[in-house]
């Protein structure tokens, strides 16, 4: 006799998200979770939690910014609905660059009119503007471009909260215990996978790894002098540096993107530039105190979009792929994951990809490949 309905392997954002949203829909919900509570192990417990789908769409795959664009009003919804409170901000976000880096944001430009037809999802702003609204950048920078529907969140204190929110839910969480497939198999009538990169070899495909981990390092750290209304990016020449103020002067300053899935300390170099990067654009910064560094692997897939697969033989469904974007996007994808096991329980057909924010929606074959 099965206890649960879905066991969910892997306590991170995406597993926290989708099985509240299962237990708050009549199911009975065991989550294993190898890390601690606070979400200590979890790579969303490094990110700055930066909510930016205008600035995204630069790089990002159209899905990936048209799930970001959805995920923006959930968020906030969600947010006041939890017990514990959140810090979100939608103060919008700011593109900032110095003069030798003049070419990079005339890409950046063309890049951000290739990608919105609606030029209102971003403005110039000239040395008054920025002056007005960042006054401690006052005649550091002389144009820059504010995109004013983006925001933010505290990336630990949603990942506690919704920890909470799983125990006002009875959802049955063991943090610190991993678990298995098969375990799953054993409690619940199906398994829900979210353990991310850690899902890794379940990701193959003629004997390669679909799936990647991508390096982020991010440093945060302690700066009473500095008074920022809004996530800062600075144009720079190996990746864009964002400076993302949270409560209490607390910053967190990110993030290289180095195709490497080594996750040893932040190295010199990029700790170097990160700092410079800083420092920069506003010398007290040079007097702010370093509390953390550190590095973590993005789950990543080949096409960098999430994905969603199903097998229903074994009754497991697997989501992954949130790249960089897991903050940005898990609100829509953990709703489309919720619906397209609910429909697998009730043994209907599957949701179209209109029904699942466009995303991709795959069966797996007998070879645990997706077809």
């Amino acid at each position: 006799m099965k206890q649960y309905d879905v066991a969910v392997l892997g306590g991170g954002l995406l597993g926290r998200l989708t099985a509240w949203l299962l237990a708050d829909q009549g199911c009975k919900v065991i989550l294993f979770n190898a890390g601690k509570r606070n979400g200590e192990d979890a790579a969303a417990f490094a990110a700055a939690a930066m909510l930016a789908p205008t600035a995204e769409a630069v790089e990002a795959t159209p899905l990936v910014v048209q799930l970001g664009y959805a995920s923006l009003p959930i968020w906030r919804q969600w947010v006041d609905s939890f017990p514990t409170p959140v810090f979100m901000q939608q103060n919008g976000s700011l593109i900032v660059w110095h003069p030798q880096d003049h070419a990079l944001a005339k890409q950046f430009s063309q890049h951000l009119q290739r990608a919105h037809q609606d030029s209102s999802v971003w403005q110039v702003w000239h040395n008054q503007e920025i002056s007005e609204h960042e006054p401690q950048l006052a005649g550091r920078f002389q144009q820059g471009l504010f995109l004013p529907t983006e925001g933010q969140l505290d990336n630990r204190q949603t990942l506690l909260a919704l920890a909470d929110v799983l125990d006002r839910q009875q959802v049955s969480c063991h943090w610190g215990r991993s678990s298995d497939l098969a375990e799953c198999a054993a409690l619940a009538h199906w398994t829900l996978d979210c353990r991310g990169y850690g899902g890794k070899g379940n990701w193959n495909s003629h004997g390669q790894s679909r799936l990647r981990g991508v390096r982020g390092e991010v440093l945060r750290l302690y700066a009473p002098d500095i008074e920022l209304h809004r996530p800062v990016r600075v144009l720079h020449p190996r990746y864009p540096i964002y400076i993302a103020p949270k409560q209490d002067k607390l910053f967190v300053i990110g993030a290289t993107q180095i195709e490497s899935e080594d996750d040893s300390n932040l190295s010199v170099r990029s700790g170097l530039e990160l700092m410079s990067a800083l420092y920069t654009v506003h010398p007290a910064f040079g007097e702010a105190r370093i509390l953390e560094s550190m590095a973590e692997l993005r789950p990543t897939l080949n096409h960098e979009s999430p994905e969603i697969r199903y097998d229903t033989q074994n009754r497991v469904v697997t989501v992954n792929g949130l790249f960089r974007h897991g903050f940005m996007i898990s609100p829509t994808v953990s709703i489309a994951t919720v619906r397209v096991l609910q429909t697998l329980m009730q043994q209907q057909s599957l949701p179209d990809a209109q029904a699942c924010y466009h995303i991709d929606v795959l069966p797996v074959n007998q070879n645990g490949e997706a077809d």
